[in-house]
């Protein structure tokens, strides 16, 4: 991959220089291989990447806690089925129920219908997760999804029916994708980005890591420091920060370079 490094806003003062860093795959790679390295799309075309904190689910790890058999219970009835975009009719029914979740979710037409077709279009939907209620014979939820053979399945968007929130529908399709996958002998599930406590949700699952900045950690301790230390107004980034060091690596800067992933290569 080749790495662009585009400038972002400065703190002179600290002499912080901070930098979005994108990646875009060469001849040869596939996004199995930007993904694997920290990054997800930044372009549904899948031919540019973001660098990120985001969480994924080493699936070869995952074994269902009682926390995820309380989910799946609260879905029962609901038929769950992985459908290839090919095999799967985008019609004005369906696109009607992405939109009006969207707009409730997102804010009014922050997803508009031009970005919803261009979405339904685009290489980073290659199969669908289809959530049928089987009392009614309802159709209560979609995630779209970008599987890619055996190495990645990237839980992309989820519209669901929010008149079943009190089932916890949209933990429910999330903790289905990651059993259904890990079935499947996928190695491993992405689930987005985490900067906050909010989004901690996503590492409920045996397997959770996150990726810090230079290698995937399963240390969900330290992702809630890093968390919490977004709050606080700061005058040094993170691996500049002794607490942060010493907590999770035994003040060693060395073993953070050792773990790093990125070498440059001339």
């Amino acid at each position: 991959m080749k790495l662009l490094f585009s400038e972002t806003n400065s703190n002179y003062e600290n002499y912080q220089f901070p930098y979005a860093i994108w990646a875009v795959p060469e001849k040869g790679e596939t996004p199995a291989d930007i993904f694997d390295a920290g990054f997800l799309p930044s372009s549904r075309q899948l031919d540019r990447f973001y660098l990120c904190r985001q969480v994924r689910v080493d699936l070869r790890k995952f074994k269902p806690s009682s926390e995820n058999r309380r989910i799946v219970r609260k879905g029962k009835g609901i038929r769950v089925d992985l459908v290839p975009r090919d095999r799967f009719d985008y019609t004005p029914e369906r696109r009607d129920f992405f939109k009006t979740y969207a707009d409730i979710k997102f804010g009014k037409d922050v997803m508009t219908l031009e970005r919803l077709d261009a979405l339904f279009a685009a290489p980073i939907i290659s199969h669908l997760l289809v959530f049928t209620d089987t009392e009614t014979g309802k159709e209560v939820g979609v995630a779209t999804l970008y599987v890619e053979g055996k190495a990645l399945a990237f839980y992309y968007y989820a519209f669901y029916d929010l008149n079943y929130y009190g089932r916890n529908l949209g933990m429910f399709m999330m903790t289905s994708a990651t059993a259904l996958f890990a079935e499947t002998g996928v190695n491993h599930l992405y689930l987005g980005t985490c900067y906050s406590e909010t989004a901690l949700y996503k590492t409920q699952f045996a397997g959770a890591e996150f990726f810090n900045g230079f290698q995937w950690s399963d240390d969900l301790e330290e992702l809630k420091f890093i968390i919490a230390n977004d709050k606080k107004e700061r005058s040094r980034h993170l691996l500049e920060t002794e607490e942060y060091r010493e907590a999770f690596y035994g003040g060693d800067l060395g073993k953070i370079v050792d773990a790093g992933i990125f070498r440059i290569k001339r």
